[in-house]
């Protein structure tokens, strides 16, 4: 069954499921222009997805052959994915933010093989154990790799500046940390229910009603350096996710919008409260991290450790990967801050309070 939702103000949302995935679905929205609708975020590239957003366009009394435009606030595939059949079937452009572009086109040019020799030596490094490891190593043969055949976008959003959209004004903000060049849309227009606050802002995954957002590292196979090793120097150099997400939080906060509309679960209202909560886990999670970090542990073995929503033998394999990714980044957050330090000497690389 197809869910749309009216949001008033010529925006509506289409739920778009993503496949064997605990999150459910995309909330992809249509946004009516003076040229016609322009899509936020496109869904999973999946037979059954491509069903659904053709379905809800329909219910929303348009099409896809009608979509001038895709705005693609990051480019994970649950957002990203079908933007290529979009354009396809429409002649429509497809917008993102230069950063993402540049992963989009890495990720086309990176042969399968390559990501999995860099996934298995990017976890051997942060003290992974073989047995997770060795399906890695195995799997290099393979030619294909999820993902690895996103679409080019067109035109490029510009942080600070309004989008080409006759007849309205979303001008995007640049909120890096779930991924480099995630971007929100601030819809510069009265909410329609005259809710107070400056307009309304499309979040993409940055700020969610109920769910905390993946924050890992920027992935990247054509790093040489696959993981934090010493010198210091070395991960000081390659960026901050968490202090880029923290940093954009508080930005969005500042924004004070009347509603929010995110990717996933529901449209609510009082953004700077949520941002408040996020900004309180994460130093919540730190902290809690400190204590953990009173002897000297790998990124592996602070996984392990860290609260999940499930007990760590629970977690599925793919969800590892993340976990690690997301430990990785916390400490790296922690290094910066000069909290903790790496361990001289170690292989794998131990971590510690300081």
């Amino acid at each position: 069954m197809t869910e749309t939702f009216d949001h008033g103000g010529g925006v509506r949302s289409i739920r778009v499921p993503i496949p064997d995935n605990p999150l459910g679905y995309t909330l992809v929205y249509v946004v009516d222009t003076d040229r016609g609708p322009v899509l936020v975020d496109s869904g999973w590239d999946d037979p059954a997805s491509w069903e659904v957003l053709n379905a809800g366009l329909a219910a929303c009394g348009t099409s896809v052959a009608e979509v001038c435009g895709v705005v693609v606030t990051h480019h994970h595939p649950d957002h990203h994915g079908l933007s290529g059949q979009v354009r396809e079937a429409s002649g429509a452009w497809v917008a993102m933010h230069a950063a993402d572009a540049a992963i989009v086109r890495r990720t086309r040019e990176t042969r399968p093989e390559r990501w999995y020799a860099y996934m298995a030596a990017k976890l051997t490094v942060a003290g992974a154990p073989e047995e997770h490891v060795a399906p890695l190593r195995a799997a290099r043969g393979r030619r294909t790799f999820p993902g690895l055949s996103p679409a080019l976008p067109d035109r490029e959003i510009v942080p600070g500046e309004l989008l080409d959209l006759p007849g309205r004004r979303l001008r995007a903000i640049w909120t890096p940390g779930h991924t480099p060049g995630h971007v929100c849309l601030h819809l510069e227009e009265e909410h329609p229910d005259r809710l107070p606050g400056s307009g309304r802002l499309f979040s993409g995954d940055h700020v969610l009603p109920e769910i905390t957002p993946h924050i890992g590292l920027y992935e990247d196979p054509d790093d040489a350096t696959v993981t934090d090793p010493p010198p210091v120097s070395a991960s000081l150099d390659r960026g901050d996710p968490l202090g880029d997400y923290l940093d954009s939080l508080e930005r969005v906060g500042r924004l004070t919008p009347a509603e929010v509309l995110p990717a996933h679960q529901y449209a609510f209202t009082d953004a700077p409260a949520r941002v408040r909560q996020l900004l309180t886990h994460h130093e919540d999670r730190l902290t809690d991290l400190l204590a953990l970090l009173s002897e000297p542990l790998t990124p592996w073995q602070l996984a392990e450790r860290m609260e999940w929503n499930r007990p760590w033998p629970d977690i599925p394999y793919p969800s590892r990967n993340i976990a690690v990714s997301e430990a990785e980044a916390h400490l790296r957050r922690l290094v910066k801050l000069g909290r903790a330090e790496p361990v001289a000497g170690g292989e794998p690389v131990a971590y510690v309070a300081v």
